[in-house]
């Protein structure tokens, strides 16, 4: 029995990648296209503005908020009448740091709202499309989402208790959503990485950083975007990968501040 890629005949294949005009979306993005994908990206209207002239080529920008669930859905609508809907990546996310004494509702909710609804929409919208698409292979494999969880998700620091808890739930949802998309041949499976050279990182000082790595086992650095769309690439040409939370870390396990 040979196996099949979903990115097999790439020019004939849509992907849906959200956060993606940085980071960890626009390593994944770029990847995609590279490879023949026919990419849609979305992200705020603002994001797209600064990268829009410097995107590589065979990426669609569409102005998307995650939490909405009505544009989410018109978006991947958009992805999915260009060629079939394979691939859908949820990249977009925030990171606030507020210990719980003094943390205001509205920025967990806020959080949880970005992170963790908005990976649901995209999940839930993706998902609607792809059970309706001819399958790849006689397993019947018809599309792969792949969400982003964190390190944070299994090890929260002070200061995490929004993100930990949304990347936590983003966790959760990973073998429940894995089950109730089994019947359609829709797979699901999730990333956690630990410190990534993303745009949340771009503010640290140096020593911060020299600090942040030594925590590292091996190898002793931070992770590269490219290596988290290596992963998701990986994913996608693996059809018994499925229901799994990933980590990419370097065996990093978080302490507690």
């Amino acid at each position: 029995m040979s196996v099949r890629s979903l990115l097999d005949d790439a020019a004939g294949v849509s992907a849906v990648v959200t956060g993606a005009a940085s980071g960890l979306g626009a390593a994944t993005s770029a990847m995609l296209a590279d490879a023949g994908v026919q990419v849609f990206g979305l992200d705020l209207e603002a994001g797209i503005d600064k990268v829009c002239d410097t995107a590589p080529e065979g990426i669609r920008f569409i102005a998307t908020d995650v939490t909405d669930h009505a544009a989410v859905q018109e978006a991947v609508a958009t992805a999915a009448a260009a060629a079939p809907l394979r691939l859908a990546v949820t990249c977009a996310g925030i990171c606030p740091s507020k210990r719980i004494l003094g943390h205001s509702s509205e920025l967990f909710s806020t959080t949880l709202a970005v992170n963790l609804t908005g990976t649901f929409n995209v999940m839930q919208a993706a998902a609607a499309v792809m059970a309706e698409q001819e399958p790849v292979d006689a397993d019947g494999q018809r599309g792969l989402i792949v969400t982003t969880a964190s390190v944070a998700a299994f090890e929260g620091q002070m200061g995490q208790a929004a993100y930990a808890a949304s990347k936590g739930g983003v966790h959760a949802l990973t073998i429940s959503a894995a089950r109730d998309l089994a019947s359609k041949g829709i797979r699901v499976n999730s990333i956690a990485p630990g410190i990534v050279t993303t745009p949340m990182m771009a503010g640290i000082t140096e020593e911060f950083r020299e600090a942040l790595e030594a925590l590292v086992p091996f190898p002793k650095r931070m992770a590269q975007p490219e290596e988290y769309a290596q992963l998701v690439k990986s994913l996608a040409d693996n059809p018994y990968l499925n229901g799994e939370t990933i980590r990419m870390d370097g065996a990093l396990r978080m302490p507690p501040r």
